[in-house]
């Protein structure tokens, strides 16, 4: 079998070929022999090099992040990289996001101006913030919205002892939906950041990574599940938001790197005990 040499010379005026060619169709029935079929093989190393993960497959729609750190970040860059029309907000204002923004073609807004429009929002913002998210946090959002609660409790590195839940036994999600005064649905809480850029894959795949999603609302828990399929995970149900803790820190779920066959085994049947140490994997 030959091998194919392809000088720089050779690369730019490929590049110039392709640009001249705007006739799809005159392009398929083109033979593809010498320097063509060259052509050919560079496209396709250069896009396996470029991107491998899933296509989109899901109706396109405004999605809200509120909280642009780590998960909010890879969350932007991810869903506008599928052509979602992506609004991003921080604490410190627009200004901030401005590389954000240049980077993903998101529309960096204030806290009060990311749900408007929305179908799906996006909380993603230190527990302890929570209440500090201003009143009408989903006022103008579209009609049926769902939210997304992506949050984790972290007593000893940031969040101080919150009563809510370690008096009353709230779940942590519960603890902010109240806050919130509406619905979510907790996902992403233990998901390692990078793989929501890194690890994407087909549904179907042997390694797709699958992610515990728990919710109240059962229509809201679907459209979560169906964008995360969307990303390029299986999800899997996990309850309502009373049972959430499953999926909380210090359990075996938390951070779990593994398919819809190995989450059943990985759900703890009973509240483990809260420990002095938790290690965030997501902000």
């Amino acid at each position: 079998m030959s091998t194919w040499r392809v000088g720089s010379h050779q690369l730019r005026a490929m590049a110039a070929r392709r640009r001249a060619r705007t006739d799809r169709r005159d392009r398929v029935a083109r033979p593809r022999t010498g320097a063509a079929r060259a052509e050919c093989a560079v496209d396709q190393r250069s896009w396996h090099r470029r991107d491998t993960r899933p296509p989109r497959t899901g109706e396109l729609m405004k999605i809200g992040i509120i909280g642009a750190g780590n998960i909010g970040g890879n969350l932007t860059r991810r869903l506008t990289a599928l052509g979602h029309e992506v609004s991003v907000a921080n604490s410190r204002g627009p200004a901030t996001l401005t590389a954000l923004a240049e980077e993903t073609g998101a529309t960096p807004v204030t806290v009060a101006e990311a749900a408007r429009g929305a179908r799906i929002v996006v909380v993603t913002v230190p527990f302890k913030n929570i209440p500090d998210l201003p009143a009408g946090l989903f006022d103008g959002a579209a009609d049926g919205f769902s939210v997304i609660d992506t949050g984790n409790y972290y007593p000893q590195q940031r969040d101080g002892r919150i009563a809510g839940v370690e008096d009353e036994g709230l779940t942590e999600s519960r603890w902010t939906e109240r806050h919130l005064g509406h619905p979510v649905i907790k996902a992403f809480n233990g998901t390692f950041a990078q793989d929501i850029v890194e690890r994407p894959l087909p549904a179907g795949s042997a390694d797709r990574i699958a992610l515990p999603v728990a919710g109240d609302d059962e229509t809201a828990k679907a459209a979560v599940r169906a964008l995360i399929d969307e990303l390029g995970f299986d999800t899997v149900d996990a309850g309502g938001l009373d049972d959430s803790w499953r999926q909380q820190p210090d359990t075996p779920v938390y951070g779990l790197r593994d398919g819809v066959d190995g989450r059943p085994a990985g759900v703890p049947r009973e509240v483990p005990p809260r420990r002095q140490c938790h290690i965030p994997i997501s902000a």
